[in-house]
């Protein structure tokens, strides 16, 4: 079967020193424990993984937190995602990669399903590592079935939303993380004026730090306020 040339990762930038574990403990250990390997898993299904949880869970944090320590190893990576505009439909010999990313399954498109299936027939057997990752279990995907029966067919791991404090500690680790000092009031706006999902509130946080610096301004609620009210002026 001939395989196919897959687009590579060059730069995640998430990695797991700054996902916010909760609940989700379990899942990020599931996922630390991965390494490239140099001969095919025990078993068909050993090296698939199926991420769900809601927009905001962090799925697309944690694909890309295993790509960076992939990459680190000196491994090549692949990734496939809905939201942006890398290639699918390629199809010369190449060897598969170390690692292959399907992020956003529940949004594939029927030539997207051709290939991630292909995918999942050309990884089985191989050192691979197969992580997709979507909203939903991969029983109720509306997918077409024998892609949505392969996506069940490993370990399936589902992430859950983290509680108020934890989203507190992300907010306050990512804010530290690019040099700012986010003040209590600024935090409680963030968490009651905006949605809880994560990746909402990180686009706030890197809104804020990028206002904050073209204005040569610390972050305060004032200035979080000002924000907001011209960016609705210009709307």
């Amino acid at each position: 079967m001939r395989q196919i040339a897959l687009p590579l990762v060059t730069r995640p930038e998430p990695s797991f020193d700054f996902f916010v574990r909760g609940s989700n403990a379990w899942v990020v250990e599931q996922l630390l424990a991965l390494q490239p390997a140099n001969a095919p898993p025990v078993g068909p299904s050993a090296g698939l993984f199926y991420l769900w949880g809601p927009t905001g869970s962090g799925k697309t944090h944690l694909l890309s937190a295993v790509a960076t320590r992939f990459q680190a190893q000196g491994s090549q990576v692949a990734c496939f995602s809905t939201v942006h505009a890398t290639p699918w439909e390629q199809d010369v010999s190449a060897p598969l990669p170390a690692l292959i990313l399907l992020d956003h399954c529940d949004d594939l498109n029927a030539a997207q399903q051709h290939l991630a299936f292909r995918l999942f027939v050309e990884a089985v057997g191989q050192p691979v590592t197969l992580i997709a990752a979507g909203r939903l279990p991969p029983v109720d995907l509306p997918l077409r079935e024998d892609l949505r029966t392969r996506l069940g067919w490993g370990h399936v791991l589902a992430l859950q939303p983290l509680a108020e404090a934890d989203v507190r500690t992300a907010l306050y680790d990512a804010a530290h993380a690019r040099g700012l000092s986010l003040s209590e009031d600024v935090v409680h706006w963030l968490l009651t004026r905006h949605s809880r999902d994560m990746r909402h509130l990180m686009a706030q946080i890197d809104r804020l730090d990028a206002y904050a610096l073209a204005h040569q301004r610390a972050v305060t609620l004032p200035l979080l306020k000002l924000m907001l009210s011209e960016e609705s002026s210009v709307l």
